[in-house]
């Protein structure tokens, strides 16, 4: 390629905090606007991109950017709308939502999250003339569906493309010059402890998608946590002072790669017999473990999923830690309606 040698797009992380305090209630700050504007009065193209998940799930200040966690786990808790209360999602602590941050004592501590729609909407509020294309799993109803928008975006029949994980990676966009992350915090305060992984990936991954052109390109990164480890490497493209941060919080809560862990999940259509289920495994897990003397293994849960509800079956899990926690369920026939996962690449 003849920009094989290019380096990656200069990354700006813009702190929301500050947008909010001088006024910028919108959801881009001053920098993305710009440079925006920018881009659609050279006839370049930019990419807008989200979490799939970005709906409101975490709590989080937006005068300090404190975020609520888990203190035995330390994932970010979720927040249930319909009980008004915060969960972890790896051991089921709860607590209720707080009337002000704990850290700043701001009474601004609400649920934070976007949708696609959401920023497609503004979008075409900010810049009537742009011409916009959403890409994400609304917009997808078959096969072909993923090739007709990449193909549209590449022939120049869009101006901005909005979407979620399928755009981070891999796709070669010569005419984009700027890539927007629009929350950075979605994937940042994701209940799994591989969420700084994800967001570091995540901005390394979009600031390949600008520049690829003989144009140079930019990246726009918004959040209310500018100064976190994952955000501030990514940013510069510097693995290795994210390592050393995420290894130390991984040897000091026991997660992998100091451990290996087990999900395990039931599903069913009743809401209390899946629960009720879950409770009485853990409780049989709970005693083969001291029967057979294997206090080294965690029993965690059980805990309703973070996706709680899937296609009309609901789904709780337990969690086994240790350093072989497969050992604990050798001899034990689990019943209909749970899945093992061993070393799962994800607990949501």
């Amino acid at each position: 390629s003849p920009y094989g040698e290019r380096s990656l797009a200069p990354v700006k992380v813009v702190d929301m905090r500050t947008e909010l305090k001088a006024g910028n209630r919108s959801i881009f700050s001053l920098a993305l606007s710009r440079a925006l504007s920018q881009v659609l009065s050279r006839g370049q193209q930019a990419i807008l991109f989200l979490n799939r998940r970005g709906t409101a799930t975490f709590v989080q200040c937006r005068d300090c950017g404190f975020a609520l966690r888990c203190r035995r786990c330390d994932i970010a808790l979720t927040y249930h709308q319909s009980e008004e209360r915060l969960v972890c999602h790896q051991c089921n602590y709860q607590r209720r939502l707080p009337d002000t941050c704990p850290r700043c004592h701001s009474p601004r501590i609400k649920y934070l999250g976007l949708g696609t729609q959401r920023v497609e909407e503004d979008v075409k509020l900010a810049f009537p003339s742009a011409r916009v294309l959403r890409w994400d799993r609304d917009a997808i109803k078959g096969k072909q569906d993923h090739e007709t928008i990449l193909n549209s975006f590449l022939n120049g029949k869009a101006d901005i493309l909005i979407g979620t994980q399928m755009i981070a990676k891999g796709l070669d966009m010569p005419a984009v010059t700027l890539v927007g992350v629009v929350m950075a915090d979605t994937s940042l305060h994701f209940p799994d402890f591989r969420a700084a992984e994800r967001t570091f990936q995540l901005i390394t991954q979009v600031a390949g998608r600008a520049g690829r052109g003989p144009e140079k390109g930019e990246v726009v990164v918004q959040t209310y946590s500018p100064e976190h480890y994952a955000i501030m490497a990514g940013a510069k493209q510097d693995y290795l002072p994210f390592y050393e941060q995420e290894i130390a919080y991984r040897r000091q809560y026991r997660n992998p790669p100091f451990t290996r862990l087990v999900r395990l999940l039931y599903s069913h259509t009743n809401a209390s017999r899946c629960q009720k289920e879950a409770e009485r495994l853990a409780g049989l897990l709970r005693d083969e473990k001291e029967a057979r003397g294997l206090g080294a293994i965690e029993v965690i849960g059980p805990t309703p999923a973070f996706l709680e509800r899937i296609r009309g079956h609901y789904r709780w899990q337990i969690i086994l830690r240790g350093l072989e926690p497969v050992s604990l369920l050798s001899g034990m026939n689990l019943p209909r309606g749970w899945s093992i996962d061993v070393d799962p690449m994800n607990l949501m």
